[in-house]
């Protein structure tokens, strides 16, 4: 990339960063350490509508101590864009699909029931068409949002409840989720958090790093002069250039207990970190990047029989360095 090319994203990567975000429905939280803005789920008005991830907790801004850790990271904007979407957003992997037929429905959490056209697989860049999106209900607190959402449906029916907190005192936010399977059918499924961060919105290369409490291993496809595993890190050899993508599609190292669910974002540049921690075991690890974004995706196993419930907390805790 040029220098002229590259002045020339920074200042629109900059100009999109600066979009007005109260035009959409939204809530502002604070703790008096951390101030975070978060778009609200609605079917007409709501920023994100699309058949990926989960409508709520969509976060276009947190703020700690000088340094801000989301924002927008893509180039194009709509509502039903699969990733146009920004913060420590979820994606449940799809419910019923192998058993559903073309025009037939089939689940996914945290939007609803959506139809299956024909294709030869499910694919996150399809535009799904919901038949039932449920219905939302948030409740709006000066440090928390909680998001209610009921889905009721021939198969499948759940509460889905989930809150987003910052804690009193402390530089850390609680995501806590409780998922109640009210159908006739068991929900199985794998949920992550693609943790779309942007650091005081660095382009990503050298200053960052990626830290995990075992050491990793694992063959990123076609990337290697992009970044490397260094014992328990994710550490990156240049500059991602626009087209450039850091992506390693399964990871492995960690053991079955929950406190292998431990990473680190550092920006050592600007000296922001972030500590990503839950109360479940790993699952499944993937590592993606682009130019604009550093995601770990860290997911976790649901299985929820019916008339039972799963509860499961995630732990940002915001530092540095």
């Amino acid at each position: 990339m040029t220098k002229a090319c590259l002045i020339v994203f920074i200042l629109s990567f900059f100009a999109i960063g600066a979009k007005p975000i109260d035009q959409f429905p939204l809530a502002n939280i604070t703790n008096g350490i951390i101030n975070a803005r978060l778009y609200l789920p609605d079917s007409t008005k709501g920023y994100y509508r699309g058949s990926r991830f989960d409508w709520s907790a969509v976060m276009p801004d947190l703020q700690y101590n000088g340094h801000t850790y989301f924002g927008q990271w893509f180039d194009k904007y709509s509502p039903t864009l699969h990733d146009a979407i920004m913060g420590p957003v979820e994606d449940f992997l799809p419910v019923g699909y192998d058993k559903a037929g073309v025009g037939e429905s089939f689940l996914k959490i945290g939007i609803g029931m959506v139809s299956k056209p024909e294709e030869p697989k499910y694919s996150i860049v399809t535009p799904y068409k919901i038949l039932n999106g449920g219905v939302w209900k948030v409740k709006k607190k000066s440090d928390k949002v909680e998001f209610m959402h009921k889905l009721n449906d021939k198969e499948y029916a759940y509460e889905y409840k989930k809150t987003v907190q910052l804690i009193k005192g402390k530089p850390e936010m609680v995501l806590s989720h409780t998922l109640k399977n009210k159908g006739k059918q068991t929900i199985e499924t794998d949920v992550y958090n693609h943790n779309f961060f942007v650091i005081d919105k660095q382009l990503v290369g050298p200053d960052y790093v990626v830290k995990f409490p075992f050491n990793l291993a694992g063959q990123p496809p076609g990337a290697a002069a992009l970044g490397e595993l260094k014992n328990n890190q994710i550490i990156f050899l240049k500059n991602l250039a626009k087209s450039e993508h850091l992506y390693y599609s399964s990871l492995s190292g960690f053991s079955n207990s929950a406190k292998d669910y431990d990473i680190r974002v550092e920006n050592q540049r600007t000296g922001a970190g972030v500590r990503i921690r839950s109360d479940q075991p790993l699952s499944k690890l993937v590592f993606w990047s682009a130019q604009a974004t550093v995601c770990p995706e860290p997911y976790i196993h649901i299985k929820i029989n019916p008339g039972e419930e799963f509860s499961w907390k995630t732990f940002y805790e915001f530092y540095t360095l």
